[in-house]
């Protein structure tokens, strides 16, 4: 008895247990506003600032002790750290600072909208590939650019600027149709004129149409650039009976468009071209005032390593001057220094001008708007505002269109036409599809075909609609890999349909607000597979770094090895060190166990993702 006696006294009650065990220290709350100093944040969790640059770093983000940052990069940074973030508020005065600038800058462009002049033409140049659009930029360049005053093209700021009969146009550096409307996708339609490039040995490509059906899409006049005449085999006819074909006649032949004959190589044409450029610019009666704060967009942006935050702006009115402070998307600063397209350092930059923009506490956005405000507290309540306007945007999806919210919008009055990209597996399915889609149009609502080809749907359909607040429609296709996950995370409606009938049933339906809801499926992030480790009864989980957006226990997940689907199950388990985790943010490394899988090999792609209900 006194053997089972000493057996029972060695067994301690678990409740007892609990209460001995000294609490688990609650974690600290830190309140952090929408935007943050580098210096305020370590002040903020009282450690080195040295310690937070270094957190940043990690990230791979190069900052200093007056970078401002934002909540979403501040927040990680803060649970590594050993506190737990949380977003403060605006408060009410930081409302009405943000409102009394806005509101004194709507008037002061009001009040000068009448002081217009003249601006020069802002000029993107498209075409299918190896047509030759860098070479006529190259030779539109050359011309302009003497070697002896201006020391040859020094650097590549995305935008430059040429001279023809003493006056200017402003050239925007592209890669082509896809990059022009993703600035629009971001609000920022700049552009003026478009030049399209065709060659005459070569004809109209699929992405010549693409680029006409982005021109149009953004409502922008076109000017076309035969190249390559001096070609034996250039065919300048059949180029222009095909560009008559494509919707696009020139006006030698009756129609409205401008065409000029040109070899970029020989140098032949250009003078003319650039005229014809300043003679729709004239007919267009391009205006704005020099004389009030500036106003432009961000056309590209980085961090220089040596100078800090670079952005290259194109001022659309006001002038932007040297000691100008500035709100540019979600972040702030005061212009230190600015450059013009060949280096040379300006004191201002007037309507239509690019420049190289020095001061800003952080990277923008290409796309993001610049507006010269009048001190650092409006500037620090505007961006503060901003990002709250942004966050808002992003939840309620505002940019995109969907089928299921599509009779809501018209009655509402926000919508008079219903943009629509098709893509099709033939050429013959698009003018039934056309037909039907068309005739679908009420008093309240046109239905519009803004882009239709052949193919699976790719990130360019999906830049489109978000930029014409479109939807695309694929019928016997499917969409690319990055297409999807681009419509994901821009909210892009798309639809897929073997069967016309169905297909203009759904979108008569929608037009009548009788549609069913559907369910789309939402990537929430993606990881790479960088280790892989036995468990327990045979199982294996794989350690992993979380490359985009996040990941979540218990949610469904792909297993993928290049373009080969391996799996299709769910997160068992999530863990960070040795820790179960709830979420595991992207810039972190953590382990998972997907359930009844085990081949994985290092180097796979896991990618999360839910269903939710469209609209």
């Amino acid at each position: 008895m006194a053997k089972a006696s000493k057996q029972e006294n060695t067994v301690e009650p678990k409740a007892e247990k609990a209460a001995r065990e000294p609490a688990k220290p609650k974690v600290p709350v830190i309140n952090i506003p929408r935007s943050v100093g580098v210096r305020q944040l370590a002040d903020l969790l009282q450690v080195d600032s040295i310690q937070i640059i270094k957190q940043l770093m990690r990230n791979g983000i190069m900052a200093n002790i007056n970078q401002i940052i934002d909540y979403d990069t501040a927040a990680p940074i803060i649970t590594g750290l050993g506190f737990q973030p949380h977003l403060q508020p605006l408060k009410e005065k930081q409302l009405a600072t943000a409102a009394e600038e806005s509101k004194k800058l709507k008037k002061l462009y009001t009040a000068e909208a009448e002081n217009l002049q003249p601006r020069p033409p802002v000029v993107t140049v498209m075409g299918h590939v190896n047509h030759g659009k860098t070479k006529l930029l190259d030779a539109i360049r050359q011309t302009n650019v003497v070697d002896s005053e201006a020391g040859g093209i020094t650097q590549h700021i995305g935008a430059y600027q040429a001279t023809i009969s003493g006056q200017k146009i402003t050239f925007l550096d592209t890669p082509g149709h896809e990059a022009f409307t993703a600035m629009r996708a971001h609000g920022a339609n700049i552009t003026d004129i478009t030049i399209l490039v065709v060659a005459a040995d070569d004809g109209v490509m699929p992405q010549t149409i693409e680029a006409i059906n982005h021109a149009r899409a953004a409502e922008v006049p076109i000017v076309v650039a035969i190249n390559k005449i001096d070609k034996e085999n250039a065919n300048v006819n059949l180029v222009k009976q095909q560009l008559a074909d494509a919707g696009l006649v020139l006006e030698e032949w009756g129609g409205q468009t401008v065409g000029v004959e040109i070899s970029a190589k020989e140098k032949i044409g250009i003078p003319e071209l650039l005229e014809s450029v300043l003679l729709v610019a004239e007919m267009e009666e391009l205006k704005a005032n020099p004389n009030q704060p500036a106003a432009g967009v961000v056309i590209e942006a980085e961090m220089d390593k040596n100078r800090g935050p670079l952005a290259t702006v194109l001022i659309q009115t006001g002038t932007l001057k040297e000691g100008d402070t500035v709100v540019v998307g979600r972040t702030w600063g005061r212009v230190r220094a600015m450059f013009n397209d060949i280096g040379k350092r300006i004191k201002k930059a007037d309507p239509s001008t690019p420049a190289e923009v020095l001061g800003l506490n952080s990277v923008p956005f290409v796309g993001d708007t610049l507006r010269a405000v009048t001190d650092e507290r409006h500037a620090q309540a505007l961006v503060a505002r901003n990002i709250a306007e942004a966050e808002k945007s992003a939840a309620r999806g505002e940019k995109s269109v969907n089928l299921n919210t599509l009779y809501d919008q018209i009655s509402a009055g926000k919508m008079k036409e219903l943009n629509v990209i098709l893509k099709t597996d033939v050429q013959g399915s698009i003018e039934p599809i056309r037909g039907q889609l068309e005739q679908l149009a009420t008093e309240e609502v046109k239905v519009r075909i803004i882009h239709a080809a052949t193919g699976n749907i790719s990130e360019s359909d999906v830049m489109l609609a978000t930029a014409s607040r479109g939807l695309i429609i694929g019928f016997n296709v499917t969409a690319d890999e990055g297409a999807r996950r681009l419509a994901s995370a821009r909210t892009v409606d798309i639809r897929f349909y073997d069967v016309i009938y169905t297909l203009a049933d759904d979108i008569n339906k929608a037009l009548k607000g009788m549609l069913e809801p559907t369910f789309v499926e939402v990537i929430d992030g993606t990881a790479e597979v960088r280790a892989v480790f036995p468990a327990a009864k045979g199982a294996k989980v794989v350690g992993v770094y979380v490359t985009d957006g996040k990941v979540t226990r218990n949610v469904p997940v792909r297993v993928r090895r290049g373009k080969e689907l391996l799996a299709d199950s769910t997160v068992s388990s999530l863990k960070r060190f040795k820790d179960d985790a709830k979420e595991v943010a992207a810039g972190y490394e953590c382990g998972i166990g997907v359930k009844d899988f085990n081949d994985f090999a290092v180097g796979d792609t896991l990618e999360f993702y839910r269903m939710e209900k469209s609209g």
